[in-house]
């Protein structure tokens, strides 16, 4: 093993323990994918992470102001841009994506939006309705289509025939749709924290409290999203298929809690699914992927 192979796995290796600690729920339904699929979706969690930790979190937390968490922001965005450039970084976390995007066909024109929504979080307030579709744009749909360039990348080069344009629209559609309905449901799990500790409401109805009917409005457009991307799943390459389908089933299930939860619980505590569930879906999913 030469030099370069060695920080290349030493990279991978750094991205699987960012998923592995911080994402129980996207961490067990990340196993499901084939293990080179598996090693690419970690290298795209991890930058995602890193870049969410520094806008609040840790950052905050060991007292870096706005305009630091700014700058480092910003940092961390060029950092990225030069490596998909260049092919190399001393950052693990940005090698690794880099590595990942060059493999695979997409770069900044998917990585910018991606830094413009988190640096949208730098600021509190409430957002119009078009803000919010181009933060969740950014800060999620474009995820999607980075998982999903790894998923199509891998299944050409597996031989697989090419798409109809139809399936690349129900693909890509999908793809955009899954992550909206993620980010949805997290704005509405973490609704108690994201007002009270950041300052931040998301959904411009929600500004004065959440009630029941803003709450099933959302959780309605939520839904929406999921049938949509519904249309995908059977579509998705066998190496990627149980796994985006757990994902999706366990956000659906949250999304069920939350309907289920009256607005004024919900606006001050954070609904979750409880292992038990996780565990049957994750067996559902293990025996879908075995009848493969």
């Amino acid at each position: 093993m030469n030099g370069l192979d060695l920080y290349n796995e030493t990279a991978q290796a750094s991205a699987a323990v960012v998923i592995r600690r911080y994402s129980t729920s996207f961490n067990w339904a990340s196993r499901l994918f084939d293990p080179p699929v598996r090693e690419h979706i970690a290298r795209i969690y991890a930058l995602v992470r890193l870049a969410d930790e520094l806008v609040d979190g840790p950052a905050e937390t060991a007292g870096l102001d706005t305009r630091m968490r700014q700058t480092l922001l910003d940092e961390l965005e060029a950092e990225t841009g030069r490596a998909l450039r260049i092919g190399f970084s001393a950052n693990l976390v940005v090698h690794a994506f880099a590595l990942t995007a060059r493999e695979h066909g997409f770069g900044t024109d998917l990585s910018a939006p991606f830094f413009a929504s988190m640096r949208r979080d730098l600021g509190e307030g409430t957002w119009d309705a078009a803000a919010l579709d181009e933060y969740i744009h950014g800060s999620a749909e474009v995820v999607g289509l980075m998982c999903l360039a790894v998923f199509e990348s891998r299944r050409i080069r597996g031989g697989a025939p090419s798409r109809s344009d139809e399936e690349n629209r129900v693909l890509q559609e999908g793809a955009r749709r899954l992550g909206a309905a993620f980010q949805k449901v997290n704005f509405l799990r973490d609704y108690a924290d994201d007002r009270g500790e950041l300052g931040r409401t998301y959904f411009a109805e929600t500004a004065d409290g959440l009630t029941e009917e803003a709450k099933n409005r959302i959780v309605a457009s939520i839904r929406a999203d999921l049938h949509v991307a519904d249309r995908a799943v059977p579509l998705l390459d066998r190496a990627a298929r149980a796994s985006v389908w757990a994902a999706q089933a366990m956000f659906r299930e949250l999304t069920d809690r939350i309907a289920a939860t009256p607005a004024e619980v919900l606006a001050v505590t954070r609904v979750r699914v409880p292992d038990t569930v996780k565990a049957g879906i994750l067996v559902r999913a293990l025996a879908m992927k075995a009848s493969r």
